[in-house]
């Protein structure tokens, strides 16, 4: 059914635990279907925009974080047609969607949500990129995070540099033997990062 969509975008990371009415999302979990439709419908209160205006929308909100595919967009945006909650004009070959009053009252009664879910793609967003920032070495920004976040950036970045000197150190004396040890550790070690995202929960 069109009101059970997941989003197919990025994973998303980190407590989602807090919030949004008790809603929030749990680490591992994607965007779910009915918050993916009030937050549409938030989006559409701003402006009038096709769907692929609303992906981008989401994907600068999160800071390149999250990124819904087409494929759960556009049947969200058709299930909010088929509701009377939001309204479709044809430009070419183009849809624009427009927010109904109906849609109006459904994001009233979930204004909460709406707010909560795109404050926690912002946030998640930011400390993703501060993640990054300090990976890559790069100096930190103007705009400090909380000092949890601060924290696990330095450690990201301390594990970076002990991993490449490591690298440097050994690499260069290695055997063949050696050297396929250390790509297997390297293996390894990519595979317990992934695992660490937990499976994903039912809507």
């Amino acid at each position: 059914m069109h009101g059970n969509h997941e989003g197919r975008g990025r994973r998303f990371a980190g407590g989602f635990g807090g919030g949004m009415g008790g809603r929030g999302l749990r680490s591992g979990r994607k965007l779910g279907g009915k918050d993916l439709q009030v937050v549409i419908l938030a989006l559409l209160a701003e402006a009038p925009a096709h769907g692929y205006e609303l992906i981008r929308k989401l994907e600068e909100h999160s800071a390149g974080f999250y990124t819904p595919s087409p494929g759960v967009v556009y049947p969200a945006l058709t299930y909010l047609e088929e509701l009377g909650q939001a309204v479709v004009e044809t430009e070419g070959n183009k849809k624009r969607y427009s927010l109904t009053d109906i849609g109006r009252g459904r994001l009233a009664a979930h204004r909460e949500v709406a707010d909560g879910v795109l404050a926690e793609l912002a946030r998640v967003g930011a400390r993703m990129e501060r993640a990054r920032r300090a990976f890559d070495g790069e100096e930190a920004g103007a705009e400090a995070g909380d000092d949890e976040d601060d924290a696990v950036a330095g450690e990201l970045h301390a594990a970076r540099h002990a991993l490449k000197h490591a690298l440097y150190d050994t690499l260069p004396a290695c055997s063949g033997e050696q050297l396929e040890r250390i790509a297997a550790i390297l293996r390894r070690a990519a595979d317990e990062i992934r695992a660490l995202r937990q499976p994903e929960q039912p809507a």
